[in-house]
């Protein structure tokens, strides 16, 4: 949607927007020169809304890529919503290192954090901007609004579906919530316009809330596979549901998983197909070289039209430094900053020199093992996404600087290997099929099938990391196992060389000091 679309660059913002509790320092509105009266007598402003709340996963202002931010407090890069989603993901576990010294960032691998982690802090801050703007949309789409307004009633229909998906838009948000944070305030379209304190949600009852909102749009967004590109269907929905109920045991207490089992079963028989080769499904054209088969819900880029810092940009920027070219990954310079861990590298049979097409490291002039996390040449460089086509070209901005490659936040391969656990967990299915789901990803990249008695948890967790590792998921699988904190160990967590555990209160992130100091409804979640 964000390729086919200009930005939605002036959009209605008023302060009734913010009932985040953040101070003026931290949170606030940046724009509020139009109204609701002047935005939404055109019916086009309904698709420009909704490609605004869609944007707001790419980028984090109104004017690309950077100078007009949505929230203020962190640089405008540093602030972008898949960066902090995937620093939270990936630079929390064995998958990731950042050797760079910005505020509190090398807290976040050393799992010593504090509420006044400004990284935490935006990541929430970022959440429940996004989950302002769709109650927002929601607000201002009712059908009874729309009637006194003279939209067309073909347009209204179309609006409904944009409501749809501005719903699984919100619901998404309040899954990173559920996921990171547990416990947070909560306010939908219902609620009043204007500044309040909102009550504090519990992580069971905002479970039930994701999850009813997403039965709730099943039948009524765009049926799986058939939505214009980089919009939700029925499948983001599926694939949404699957990963919540995968991890229900965790925000609930209740496992679910004859619930993972039957949405991920959903999304496999929705009429997707596996890319024919792994690499492309992270390069700049995997919107058309075939990896969009595979590709369930993506966050679009384009070096044009969606400029930011954060994001890709960030991805494949700081993964490059050493001795490694620019050029080969369709940028103008490297960063220098991400790396990952020998625990990461050793998931795959001979390392770097795996047979397995996944192992995609860079070792020239690197060490396996970090001495200095601050020294880029200490710990493997990760080669996975590149801002070339499959043809070798460099993306659409000429200066190497903001690439065109998306972000596969779902796709279905994961589905196969969610199939695969909650079949292990106890959720029914079938073992040969969760063997075969295996072993179609491991033959794709040369890895070899794997037999019947090979196929355990302990296995699932590696596969998914040596299928899915750098795509945000890690944190939440690792926390699945309890591994994340009292039972799992590698290189620099703790804050040591060889690695430590830490205590399990830090499977949920803090709650912002900033927003606990000025809402007296929010408890901290324990251990901060």
């Amino acid at each position: 949607m964000l390729k086919t679309l200009k930005p939605f660059l002036i959009l209605f913002i008023s302060a009734g927007f913010f009932w985040s509790c953040e101070d003026d320092l931290d949170l606030q509105p940046e724009d509020n020169r139009l109204t609701a009266e002047t935005t939404f007598e055109d019916p086009a402003s309904y698709k420009q809304f909704l490609a605004k709340l869609y944007a707001g996963l790419a980028v984090s202002g109104q004017e690309g890529p950077a100078g007009d931010p949505d929230l203020i407090g962190l640089d405008e890069g540093f602030s972008q919503y898949l960066r902090l989603y995937w620093s939270m993901q990936e630079l929390t576990t064995d998958e990731a290192v950042i050797g760079w010294n910005d505020g509190t960032i090398q807290d976040l691998h050393a799992q010593n954090w504090t509420a006044g982690n400004e990284f935490i802090r935006t990541m929430y801050s970022r959440i429940m901007y996004q989950v302002a703007l769709t109650n927002e949309f929601l607000r201002q789409s009712t059908p009874e609004l729309l009637e006194s307004r003279g939209i067309a009633a073909e347009e209204r229909e179309n609006i409904a579906m944009f409501r749809a998906e501005a719903r699984f838009l919100r619901a998404l948000h309040y899954y990173h919530a559920l996921d990171l944070f547990g416990n947070v305030p909560f306010v939908t379209e219902e609620d009043p316009v204007g500044a309040f304190l909102p009550q504090q949600i519990q992580r069971p009852a905002l479970y039930d809330f994701v999850e009813s909102e997403l039965l709730a749009i099943e039948s009524e967004i765009v049926s799986a596979n058939s939505n214009e590109y980089g919009r939700a269907d029925q499948a983001a929905v599926w694939m949404l549901l699957s990963k919540l109920y995968l991890n229900a045991e965790v925000y609930t207490g209740e496992g679910q998983y004859a619930e993972a089992l039957d949405y991920s079963e959903r999304v496999i028989n929705a009429n997707y197909s596996l890319a024919d080769n792994y690499q492309n499904l992270f390069l700049a054209d995997n919107n058309t070289n075939g990896a969009q088969s595979e590709v369930i819900f993506p966050i679009t880029f384009d070096g044009q039209q969606t400029q930011s810092y954060g994001g890709m940009a960030f991805i494949i920027h700081a993964a490059v430094g050493g001795d490694m070219d620019p050029e080969a990954f369709g940028v103008s310079s490297g960063w220098a900053g991400l790396r990952t861990t020998s625990a990461l590298v050793d998931k795959f049979p001979n390392g770097a020199d795996s047979e397995d097409n996944r192992a995609l490291f860079f070792t020239e002039g690197q060490t396996k093992e970090i001495d200095e996390i601050s020294s880029f040449n200490d710990g493997f460089a990760i080669t996975k996404f590149k801002n070339v086509t499959v043809d070798g070209e460099q993306g659409s901005d000429d200066t190497g600087e903001f690439p065109d490659t998306d972000f596969p936040m779902f796709r279905l391969a994961d589905a196969y290997l969610m199939y695969a656990e909650a079949h292990l967990r106890g959720g029914g299915g079938s073992q040969s099929a969760a063997l075969g789901y295996v072993n179609e990803l491991r033959e794709r990249v040369g890895a070899g099938q794997i037999g019947g008695s090979d196929l355990n948890l302990d296995f699932i967790l590696d596969e998914r990391s040596r299928e899915l590792y750098w795509e945000a998921h890690r944190r939440t699988d690792l926390i699945r196992f309890n591994q994340f904190t009292e039972n799992g160990v590698w290189p620099w967590k703790g804050d040591v060389p060889q690695g430590a555990t830490t205590q399990s209160y830090r499977d949920l992130m803090p709650i912002p000091a900033s927003d606990l100091g000025v809402n007296t409804n929010l408890e901290q979640n324990p251990g901060y």
